[in-house]
């Protein structure tokens, strides 16, 4: 999956824009709750070293947040690397290229539902 794919589906899923904070990254985008304004992902092109890949180049990474006793099991399926410039036992990188698109999504919806406002 690429990411202007699925930056349009998050944009429909979770019904928020992407946001680009960084003039030094201006492709690094973060989606965040309307509510709380917690991020719930990131997307970025990064070199592939940057999460632990022994090939060269750039690829195209999505930060989500995961619950801490899963990390380790979820880190063992193709295509799940330790965060990028995050948490690394809170928070996962997946390699858009390499996951598969279900566990994509799955991972995004548990990331949102992580970062949720608590209910009062």
């Amino acid at each position: 999956m690429n990411i202007s794919t699925l930056s349009a589906e998050i944009k429909q899923r979770y019904h928020t824009q992407a946001e680009y904070p960084w003039a030094k990254f201006p492709n690094y985008a973060v989606f965040r709750h309307q509510r709380n304004h917690k991020w719930f992902a990131v997307l970025m092109v990064v070199d592939a070293g940057k999460i632990g890949m022994l090939k060269e180049g750039k690829i195209s990474i999505i930060n989500v947040k995961a619950n801490p006793e899963e990390i380790g099991s979820l880190r063992m399926i193709k295509g799940v690397y330790p965060a990028y410039h995050m948490n690394k036992e809170h928070w996962l990188s997946l390699h858009l290229s390499e996951i598969d698109e279900a566990l994509l999504f799955e991972l995004l919806d548990e990331s949102f539902a992580l970062t949720l406002p608590p209910r009062h």
